[in-house]
């Protein structure tokens, strides 16, 4: 080809009179993310039709009532039944007793169990499994594998108490130990997952910080405390907002074990006071009003969860 067949940079310039077609730029990001919008719009619709719609549902019953198949508007009149039901103060004594001793237990020994799995340099995968065991199993087979342990004439804790010469308990029938039987039982069978996170959040401690608090003469219980708790303050932050929210739904517990309320509606807490308004009185505007009051409060907590989780990104 020869040189004049070539085309010049002049040629290919645009006329100074003529315009190029040019695309707004919503147009050129539609088409550039066109699937990653596909795949969100499913996503969106899920959420809309299980979860934001559910909650507005929840929150229009709150202030209706049916009756023989006609919905009139209520005013306060729900909440004002819920606030005057003494299940209702019991049912919350319950979920705030239920809350402490599962952050006492289900907060705390996550952590030391963590920093003792930090410790092995050998086998540390073998010993994450069998920490995580329990949360692969079906809650409902968790649950029947306690309420037989904790049988008051063949359960395994009974039999371990006559060999240690201790006498037999009545740990479901009596309203002293219901209450910290459903709670040893949860955490049995949630504790793997925050073993693991703050296992990971150990890993990521510098070594060097714990090289000098042994030059400086720290045993073991000065390096967790002066150490691992400083660096892991923001990781405890936020697993502790999450157990509040996860301990405050808690239904499956004490639903088999005690059959939701347990001896003397020591057991009973608030999500089974919403299931007993719905489906044992047929009271679903006092259900949904009980509904909203829990779930003003756990968006508290989850507003606080949300600003911790952006804090930790900055």
């Amino acid at each position: 080809m020869s040189a004049s067949t070539l085309p010049t940079r002049e040629a290919t310039r645009p006329h100074p009179g003529t315009e190029l077609p040019r695309q707004s730029g919503f147009a050129r990001a539609l088409r550039r993310n066109l699937t990653a919008h596909g795949f969100l719009i499913g996503a969106v619709l899920c959420f809309a039709f299980f979860s934001w719609y559910p909650m507005v549902r929840e929150f229009l019953l709150a202030f209706q009532k049916t009756k023989d198949g006609r919905t009139t508007w209520a005013g306060w009149s729900n909440l004002s039944y819920v606030f005057h039901d003494p299940a209702f103060w019991q049912a919350w004594r319950n979920t705030l007793l239920f809350t402490g001793l599962a952050l006492v237990l289900g907060f705390v020994l996550p952590f030391l169990v963590a920093v003792l799995l930090n410790e092995f340099r050998h086998g540390q995968g073998y010993l994450r499994l069998l920490v995580y065991l329990p949360v692969m199993l079906p809650p409902v087979a968790s649950v029947l594998l306690f309420k037989y342990f904790y049988d008051p004439g063949y359960g395994l804790f009974n039999r371990v108490f006559e060999l240690l010469g201790l006498p037999a308990q009545q740990w479901l029938q009596s309203t002293g130990t219901a209450m910290l039987s459903v709670v040893i039982a949860a955490t049995w069978m949630n504790m793997g997952s925050a073993t693991l996170v703050y296992l990971a959040a150990l890993q990521g401690i510098p070594g060097e910080l714990y090289e000098a608090a042994e030059l400086d003469g720290a045993g073991l219980l000065r390096k967790i405390w002066h150490v691992t708790v400083p660096q892991t303050r923001l990781v405890l932050s936020l697993m502790f907002l999450m157990q509040i929210i996860a301990t405050m739904q808690v239904f499956t517990e004490p639903f088999l074990l005690t059959n939701g309320a347990g001896p003397e509606g020591s057991t009973t807490t608030v999500v089974y006071l919403i299931y007993q308004y719905a489906f044992n009185f047929n009271n679903y505007g006092g259900a949904a009003a009980l509904g909203l009051v829990l779930l003003v409060l756990l968006a508290g907590f989850s507003a606080m969860y949300v600003r911790l989780s952006r804090d930790s990104d900055q």
